[in-house]
C-alpha cells in the first residue's frame, strides 16, 4: 500500500531513502557535469578516430549498461549497430558473470564496458579478449578498480566513473538514477567523437541544465498536486502500469521506466511503442485488469480486502515521426475500457534534452513509488 502522506513529508522521504535514490535523482545534473569533466580529463575530447566503427558492442552487469545500450542505439540510428553483450553465469554475482565477444568482432569494432562495480573478473577477461582480437576498448568504471588495471594493461581507454559519497552506503541499484548518468555521459561524449551521434560538450551541458530543471519541479519539497513525479507515483498505486511510448526518445525512456519500477519499487509493468501497442495491449485492457472488469466493484466493502489491481496507461510522447500520432487512438482505447491514462510530454529542445526530461521525471516517479511503498 502506498503511504500518500509520506509523499508530502520531505523529512520522512529523506529518512526512508536508505539507498540514496532520491539524492541520485536530484543530483543527476551534477553527475552529468562531473562525468563529462572526467571524460574530458581522460582525453576523450582529444580523440581523432579514423572513421566510424563497424559495430559498437556494450558489456556490463545490471540495468544501467542495458539501458545505456538501448539509449545509444536509438540515438545512433543505423550508422553503426549498437549491440549489448548479454552475460552468462550461474548467478548475478560479480564473480559469476562471463561475457564473450561474437566471432566476427575484430579490429574495426568498438567495445564499450560500463559498470558501477569494476570488480567483475569476467569484464577483465573480456577486455583482454578484445585486445587480442584488435578491438578498441573503452571502459567506464570506478577509479582504481581491478577493471581499470586490465583496460590500461590492454592499451584501452579507461574513464573514471563519476561517483557520489553515498553510492556505497547501501548496495547500488542498477536502475538508480545516478548510476545511469554516470555511465552514459562519458559514452555519449565518446560516440560524439566517433561521429555516431551528436553529443558535444554544449549539448551535455544542456542535458545537465534540463535535469536540474526537472529536479526543481519534482523535488521532495514540492507538494504532490504541483509535482508531476509525485502525482504519477500516486496514480500508479495499486495499478499495473501499461507504458505506451511515441517518438524517438520516448521508446528507451519508457523501457527504462518499466525496468526502474520493477527493480526499485517491485511494481511490474508492461511497455510497448505506439501504434503497435494498441494491438499488443488491447486484450489486456479489455480483460480482468480493466477498471470496468467487475461491475459490482464500486459497491463492494473494501475494508478487509486487498485492492483489486487495475491497469493504468502511462503515455510518454516525444515528437512523433512524420508528424503522425497515434495518441488520439490510444486515448480512445484506454478510456473506452474505463482505463485511466497519465501523459508526459517534454518541453521543446534537442533530442538529448527531451530524452533526459522524460527519464528524469519517470525516475523521480519510480523512486517516490518505492519510498512511499516502503520498499
Amino acid at each position: 500500500m502506498l503511504d500518500e502522506s509520506l509523499l508530502d513529508a520531505p523529512d520522512g522521504l529523506a529518512e526512508a531513502d536508505r539507498r540514496g535514490l532520491l539524492r541520485g535523482a536530484a543530483e543527476a545534473g551534477a553527475r552529468v557535469r562531473t562525468a563529462a569533466r572526467l571524460a574530458a580529463e581522460a582525453g576523450v575530447g582529444d580523440l581523432e578516430p579514423d572513421g566510424r566503427p563497424r559495430a559498437v558492442l556494450i558489456a556490463g552487469p545490471g540495468a544501467a549498461p542495458t539501458q545505456a545500450a538501448d539509449l545509444l542505439g536509438t540515438l545512433a540510428g543505423a550508422g553503426s549497430p549498437v549491440t549489448r553483450l548479454a552475460p552468462t553465469g550461474v548467478a548475478a554475482a560479480a564473480g559469476a558473470l562471463r561475457w564473450e565477444l561474437p566471432g566476427w568482432a575484430g579490429s574495426v569494432d568498438l567495445l564499450l564496458i560500463a559498470t558501477p562495480d569494476g570488480t567483475e573478473p569476467g569484464l577483465s577477461l573480456l577486455a583482454e579478449q578484445a585486445y587480442r582480437r584488435g578491438c578498441t576498448v573503452v571502459a567506464v568504471a570506478p577509479d582504481r578498480s581491478p577493471l581499470s588495471e586490465s583496460v590500461n594493461g590492454s592499451h584501452g581507454l579507461f574513464i573514471p566513473m563519476a561517483t557520489a559519497p553515498y553510492d556505497h552506503d547501501e548496495p547500488l541499484a542498477g536502475a538508480a538514477p545516478g548510476v545511469l548518468w554516470a555511465l552514459l555521459t562519458p559514452l555519449l561524449a565518446l560516440l560524439d567523437r566517433t561521429g555516431l551521434l551528436e553529443a558535444p560538450p554544449e549539448a551535455l551541458e544542456k542535458v545537465a541544465d534540463r535535469l536540474d530543471q526537472v529536479a526543481e519541479r519534482c523535488g521532495p519539497a514540492i507538494v504532490t498536486y504541483s509535482n508531476p513525479a509525485k502525482t504519477l507515483a500516486a496514480e500508479l498505486a495499486d495499478s499495473l502500469p501499461v507504458v505506451w511510448t511515441e517518438g524517438t526518445s520516448a521508446g528507451p525512456a519508457g523501457r527504462r521506466f518499466a525496468a526502474a519500477l520493477a527493480e526499485l519499487s517491485g511494481t511490474p509493468a508492461v511497455v510497448a511503442e505506439l501504434p503497435e501497442a494498441l494491438a499488443a495491449h488491447g486484450a489486456l485492457l479489455a480483460g480482468r485488469l480493466a477498471a470496468a472488469a467487475d461491475p459490482d466493484d464500486f459497491f463492494r466493502d473494501r475494508v478487509d480486502e486487498t485492492p483489486a489491481l487495475h491497469a493504468r496507461v502511462v503515455l510518454l510522447r516525444d515528437r512523433p515521426g512524420g508528424g503522425l500520432t497515434a495518441a488520439p487512438a490510444a486515448r480512445d482505447l484506454a478510456l473506452g475500457h474505463d482505463t485511466p491514462i497519465s501523459e508526459l510530454e517534454p518541453e521543446a529542445g534537442g533530442a538529448l534534452e527531451t530524452l533526459a526530461e522524460l527519464i528524469a521525471i519517470t525516475d523521480f516517479a519510480a523512486v517516490y513509488l518505492a519510498l512511499a511503498s516502503g520498499v
